[in-house]
């Protein structure tokens, strides 16, 4: 069945109080979403963010993001109220303002703890329920939190030895003296998950399913690392003895250094794949389909040094390959799965995709190469796969057009059949040469329906600041708007039944 959708953060969401959220707003891009007669909504990762503010880098595999925590039900819910929220400072609203974020908004909701406390919320049995269904990621990342901020938001790499290597006696006494903060956290995430399933079903009812984003590695800053170094590559410190990152090509002679904990992939599969059994199962729970990054690290992975100041002098390895997807796939049966393709890819990696069944990503900015034939081309493309005008990780389709250098703007316009000049609407060329494609699936950037330049750009791989911060403006998707992409999805055969 063909399908479209589009792609659109929560955190860009113009929602009040600094982020997109759990809020009304959210509800009114569901229904936008349906009006327009698409089937699905992608977003980014849900994790809670860190240093550099990237959903893909976050304190947590199994945890959701307090920020995404819809303050206005609280205000509802009697356990804030309107002008304790308006006070806080959160910025203009235009961007996100993540320092500011950081500041105001674990005041507010550690002032709803305090109150959902004394109303009894803790001895309710659907806290009980959620306590005892999520403990085993649960009890790990709440300490971790909690003496993460006892230790101002250092690493737990620079924490004491003791709690840093969770000696038996170290971890009973912080669970003691932090008990409080502990509960802090695991309220936020009750709150969280509470909504974000109220949220998932109002958008199921309405026909859109939520495509999840899943990251490949877990970030060092982890409770995942922290909590079960055995599964990485550390040495007896629990310091990584190699990380992860990507080797020198074209765009970057010193390759890019990530700095992920590597997996160790002999210890996962005596394991028989338990941790990532449970990662997929719980992503099943919060998704209706998932995207996983960096699909290639699982054929093979590179590995850099610890240390190193570039990824010039890191080297590849094998990873767990058809092992992993076979174990998952016996365990919780065929899941809804796409592979983030992208980039070199080996006879090897194009195999396991094959194996697997997956469908893979084309991105059509990437397509216009007018030195090579590229299988980005859409008439190089087969059903089962899923096509992109962008990601998170490009530019929008204007700020990219604008910037195409003159022969591969011309080999676009020929093959769109098109003399564009400005004024001429070409995101709409393109987002029509995606929608008429054979693909399976169609998923739009949001920025690119509304026509935005590179100042909608969300994210510039391997640079620091300016990132994740887009919001789009209320009322952005009009009538004329909403009307005009239903309308070509109806052509393109891909309207949504419901």
């Amino acid at each position: 069945m063909r399908q479209s959708g589009i792609l659109l953060p929560i955190s860009a969401l113009p929602s009040e109080y600094g982020i997109g959220c759990f809020s009304k707003e959210a509800y009114d891009f569901v229904d936008i979403l349906n009006q327009c007669g698409q089937s699905l909504w992608q977003i980014l990762p849900l994790g809670p963010t860190g240093y550099g503010d990237s959903p893909y880098q976050s304190f947590s595999s199994f945890a959701g993001n307090p920020y995404y925590i819809d303050l206005e039900k609280l205000i509802k819910d009697g356990l804030l109220t309107k002008d304790e929220c308006d006070k806080a400072d959160f910025g203009d609203g235009k961007i996100i303002d993540y320092e500011k974020l950081y500041n105001g908004r674990f005041i507010l909701l550690r002032t709803a703890f305090e109150r959902a406390k004394k109303s009894g919320v803790m001895e309710s049995p659907e806290y009980s329920d959620f306590l005892n269904d999520n403990g085993y990621w649960l009890n790990d990342y709440s300490l971790f939190m909690a003496v993460k901020n006892e230790n101002g938001g250092k690493c737990w790499t620079e924490w004491d030895s003791d709690i840093r290597l969770r000696k038996p006696e170290a971890v009973v006494e912080y669970r003691n003296r932090l008990k409080d903060d502990i509960e802090f956290q695991c309220y936020m995430q009750y709150l969280f998950y509470c909504q974000w399933k109220e949220l998932k079903e109002y958008a199921n009812i309405k026909g859109i399913k939520i495509v999840g984003d899943i990251p490949i590695y877990v970030a060092m800053d982890s409770s995942d690392a922290w909590a079960a170094p055995r599964q990485f590559q550390l040495d007896e410190e629990n310091m990584p003895i190699e990380v992860a990152g990507c080797p020198p090509d074209g765009f970057s002679a010193d390759g890019q250094l990530w700095g992920n904990p590597l997996y160790d992939w002999d210890y996962h599969k005596k394991t028989d794949f338990q941790w990532w059994t449970q990662r997929m199962e719980q992503c099943m729970d919060l998704y209706d389909m998932i995207r996983i990054d960096h699909f290639r690290g699982f054929d093979e992975y590179y590995a850099i040094p610890y240390g190193e100041k570039t990824a010039v002098n890191g080297r590849w390895k094998k990873g767990p390959g058809l092992d992993l997807f076979k174990t998952i796939k016996d365990k919780l049966g065929e899941l809804p799965i796409i592979a983030e393709d992208l980039g070199f890819l080996t006879d090897s990696v194009r195999q396991l995709l094959k194996d697997c069944g997956f469908p893979g990503m084309k991105v059509l900015q990437f397509a216009f190469d007018s030195r090579e034939e590229s299988d980005y081309l859409p008439h190089n493309y087969v059903r089962n796969c899923v096509v992109y005008t962008g990601t998170h990780d490009n530019n929008t389709l204007l700020g990219w057009y604008e910037e195409l250098n003159e022969s591969d703007r011309k080999m676009s316009q020929e093959y769109l059949n098109n003399n564009w000049t400005p004024g001429n609407e070409i995101h709409w060329d393109f987002i029509g040469l995606a929608m008429r494609s054979v693909a399976d699936i169609c998923v739009i950037p949001a920025q690119d329906y509304l026509g935005i330049g590179a100042e909608g750009r969300i994210n510039t791989p391997s640079t620091l600041g300016g990132n994740w911060v887009y919001r789009i403006k209320p009322d952005a998707f009009d009538n004329s708007l909403i009307s005009r992409i239903r309308r070509l999805t109806q052509i393109c055969g891909r309207l949504s039944g419901k």
